[in-house]
């Protein structure tokens, strides 16, 4: 039997990618020094990152942007050629411009280069032309040189965007992990969206309390608990002992099991019979995304998870639902 010949666009869809990462295997190979004199740059500047390119550059400066906001770094995006109708006045002697061209001769880009370089504190230029226009007017120059496009033309910028986005976000972080950036600091930045939730809302911000969980002790009959359950509409009952410390849960399937084991009887046996002696809890308040991350590795079996106080005493229950309904999901 004859193997079935590649499709053409598996073949061209090859290509681009081996393209890519030969080309960021070099990069990653020869990143110099002034790599860390350019985030040391960013970090010890007392103003914003301005972030600058043309047409494909454009589009990857903009992202750039974007993600040093993101992570801790006060930046915007200028276009050279608004630049030059009065959006210079965006940038300040305290900022930092980082100009992204592959050839480092665009003609907007170029033009502006002696007024970027009076004005600002410094240039950071990301080329792949060391010897550019852009190059000499930096006062740092990292390199995304790549040897071909992976157009069949060599016109269109695929290879070398992919290079400068890279290498772009490297700086990125590089910049975050020297800033100490943490993860209360990065969901500052980003309250919205799922994102946001999961590095903001705590266990006592989504347990239910009070009337909306159901807490007997042990001696309570069967019948008493789902009725107390069914009233606050929760998944399961905590049991506690005569000082009210947890000693178990009754679930759904504990119920089941309790009529199977004692009959029409169950109704008026003590829950404490029946219950799960050793269920999960959740002690202190811990981000409700850590939760969701122990439902989903299998550490209860179970939609809800009672939550303890310092004393082992029932204080709320977490429910699995609503995790998913507040838009703690595990990505986005």
């Amino acid at each position: 039997m004859k193997d079935t010949p590649e499709l053409p666009a598996i073949r061209a869809a090859k290509r681009v990618i081996e393209m890519a990462i030969d080309a960021l295997s070099t990069r990653m190979n020869d990143i110099s020094p002034d790599f860390q004199v350019a985030v040391d740059m960013i970090v010890t500047s007392d103003g914003r990152l301005i972030v600058m390119g043309v047409g494909k550059s454009g589009h990857i400066a903009r992202k750039l942007a974007a993600t040093f906001a993101s992570t801790g770094t006060p930046a915007l995006f200028v276009h050279p050629t608004e630049a030059m109708h009065g959006d210079l006045g965006m940038i300040g002697t305290s900022d930092i411009v980082l100009a992204i061209s592959q050839s480092g001769e665009s003609d907007e880009l170029r033009v502006l280069l002696p007024v970027v370089r009076n004005r600002a504190k410094a240039i950071i230029a990301l080329t792949g032309g060391m010897m550019s226009s852009l190059a000499k007017a930096a006062s740092v120059t990292i390199s995304t040189n790549i040897d071909q496009e992976a157009c069949p033309h060599n016109l269109a910028p695929t290879t070398s965007t992919t290079v400068a986005l890279t290498i772009g976000d490297a700086l990125a972080i590089a910049v975050m992990e020297s800033r100490g950036f943490s993860r209360e600091q990065y969901a500052a930045v980003h309250p919205a969206g799922s994102l946001g939730r999961r590095l903001v809302l705590t266990v006592h911000d989504l347990m239910r309390t009070g009337n909306d969980i159901a807490i007997l002790p042990g001696t309570s009959t069967l019948g008493d608990a789902i009725a107390t359950v069914t009233k606050a509409r929760s998944g399961l009952a905590c049991i506690t002992n005569k000082t009210g410390i947890l000693i178990g849960v009754l679930t759904d399937g504990d119920i089941r099991r309790g009529f199977l084991t004692f009959g029409p009887n169950a109704w008026s046996e003590a829950i404490k019979s029946m219950m799960t002696t050793r269920p999960a809890t959740i002690s202190g308040n811990p981000l409700a995304y850590e939760t969701l991350v122990a439902f989903e590795r299998g550490v209860t079996r179970i939609g809800d998870i009672p939550v303890l106080d310092d004393n082992a005493k029932p204080i709320g229950v977490l429910a699995l639902k609503d995790l998913v309904s507040n838009g703690i999901i595990p990505h986005e």
